[in-house]
């Protein structure tokens, strides 16, 4: 009798070990398949013809930060200009100083860019360093090749979604969070991560994500004519120095 229980439970035991093992190859399936599944994308398609117009646009902003209070007052004649510099060096002592004409265009307080433009641009990019033998997105092999891309902005937010490869599969990468800065670098703090069309707790992926900016802390500084970064109202906002 004793043995014949013991089969029973063996036998119940066995099923319900074959039915945990069932259900976890179906729960790994799942997961597969939504890896590699493509999400929905984080911004709209852009022709060619507005991808060169947006990549222009960015470029066109980028100039404006360059520009210094005094060039953008500079006085629309030159030969006025010619000629108060030859007045001022005959009246050194007394230099009159420059006053801007009615024209003149003060340098920008912010300069604001919309996804479109951002993501156009690093197309641009990506596409240059594929010319020069590097691959797109790479870091000379320290970073994943990033073979697509996109960027949108949400409120305070970006949306970064990102192909790229993993174990030989082409996996879609998505990435939310908060941009800004903080002592003349860049800052990111993520809010959402998923690998295809699963999603990750971010609490799983910041210790390693915040390492790995850190390891890249001369790659997030600011360029010396950017005083601050910052997502607001649905755009990238760059405040020059």
């Amino acid at each position: 009798m004793g043995f014949v229980q013991a089969v029973r439970d063996s036998a119940r035991k066995w099923k319900l070990d074959r039915i945990i093992s069932i259900a976890t190859l179906l729960t790994s399936v799942a997961a597969l398949v939504l890896v590699l599944k493509r999400p929905a994308p984080v911004a709209a398609p852009q022709t060619p013809a507005q991808a060169a117009a947006n990549a222009q646009s960015f470029q066109n902003k980028l100039v404006q930060l360059e520009q210094t209070p005094a060039q953008a007052q500079a006085p629309e004649n030159p030969g006025e200009s010619q000629a108060g510099d030859a007045a001022q060096s005959v009246t050194a002592e007394a230099p009159v100083p420059a006053v801007a004409g009615p024209d003149a265009k003060a340098a920008p307080a912010q300069v604001h860019l919309n996804s479109d433009e951002v993501t156009a641009a690093l197309a641009q990019a990506a596409g240059a360093l594929s010319g020069s033998g590097l691959s797109a997105g790479g870091d000379l092999g320290s970073m994943p090749n990033i073979l697509d891309q996109q960027v949108s902005f949400d409120g305070d937010q970006v949306h970064g979604q990102f192909l790229t490869t993993i174990a030989g599969k082409n996996v879609w990468v998505t990435v939310s969070g908060r941009l800004g800065s903080k002592d003349g670098y860049a800052t990111f703090e993520p809010t959402e991560f998923k690998v295809g069309d699963l999603s990750i707790p971010v609490s799983l992926v910041n210790p390693a994500l915040q390492k790995r900016l850190a390891d890249q802390h001369d790659r997030m500084k600011l360029p010396d004519n950017v005083g601050g970064i910052k997502v607001e109202n649905g755009e990238l906002v760059l405040t020059p120095k």
